[in-house]
């Protein structure tokens, strides 16, 4: 079986080469850009094998647009902040040597963070469906937290994919924040509410998960850290949600007042997603939204 790797990106000049090198032995590359401003695309071009620069979508059409790119029905899905180490493209090659058994497979992710690998907390393994048949598994269309959905349960791979989510505590909190907002979104899309006991009790778990349950302590300051902002992320997006909550509630009152804050709120927040790749605002990791 033949491989193409899919990248999206917008002003990723600092990661994409990295990126790209780690799958140099792929049979193809293809990157789709969305109108990067610095000098991603000159730079994908001379590493990859086809360059498209197209208007923002949303993170799951803009992937599933690059998987129809392929030439090849096997893909696997990169963020520009990840790397493929050599044992796991090692594992990837035997894997398609012969006829895979699964549609789909998971591929464990360990995150750089703080000047070293956190393999604890919510952050690991952090399993992520990378790897598919794209004629079996397709990207969902959720706002945040995107993924692959396959026809059939996937299998599970061995070696880790890296990830360099973020520079420092600050882009750490600025992810949060941009998150939050789109997973609130999300759950309002869905009918989803909440209140004072779940803003309360959520985040108290997710720390007692993330620095107990889950091993944070063993990573000394940083895992009380990651352990920390997980459960902040929790709080932040049932905050942010009730919030809304409160907004929709107001709304009918404010319904014969063409200028008031809540309507244009309310109109605007389909388009509050931000039209740029995954990678260049972080990943505040997919297994904390359980809470």
């Amino acid at each position: 079986m033949k491989l193409t790797v899919t990248v999206i990106t917008r002003d990723e000049a600092a990661n994409i080469a990295a990126a790209l090198q780690s799958v140099s032995w792929a049979d193809e590359i293809i990157v789709v850009d969305s109108h990067s401003t610095d000098d991603t695309v000159s730079i994908a071009r001379a590493l990859s094998t086809r360059v498209e620069v197209r208007e923002w979508p949303g993170y799951s059409a803009q992937k599933n647009y690059a998987a129809s790119l392929a030439s090849h029905d096997w893909i696997l899905s990169l963020d520009a902040d990840e790397r493929v180490t050599p044992d796991l493209a090692q594992e990837i090659r035997q894997l398609l040597q012969k006829d895979p058994a699964q549609c789909g497979y998971r591929i464990p992710r360990v995150t750089w963070y703080l000047g070293r690998w956190i393999r604890s907390t919510d952050w690991y393994p952090d399993y992520q469906l990378r790897l598919y048949d794209r004629r079996s598994a397709r990207w969902n269309g959720r706002r945040v937290h995107e993924s692959v959905e396959s026809d059939r349960p996937p299998g599970r791979l061995r070696h880790e994919l890296q990830h360099y989510a973020y520079r420092d505590v600050s882009h750490h909190l600025a992810t949060i924040d941009r998150y939050t907002s789109l997973a609130a979104e999300q759950w309002v899309s869905e009918g989803r509410r909440t209140g004072a006991l779940e803003m309360f009790f959520h985040p108290r778990f997710a720390f007692i998960r993330n620095y107990l349950l889950r091993g944070g302590f063993r990573d000394g300051a940083a895992g009380l850290l990651v352990s920390r902002m997980n459960a902040y992320y929790v709080f932040l997006k049932f905050a942010k949600l009730w919030e809304l909550q409160q907004a929709r509630n107001a709304a009918p009152s404010a319904a014969d007042n063409p200028h008031s804050p809540i309507l244009n709120r309310q109109s605007a927040l389909p388009n509050r997603q931000p039209a740029i790749s995954k990678s260049a605002i972080g990943n505040p990791q997919s297994p904390i939204d359980k809470d």
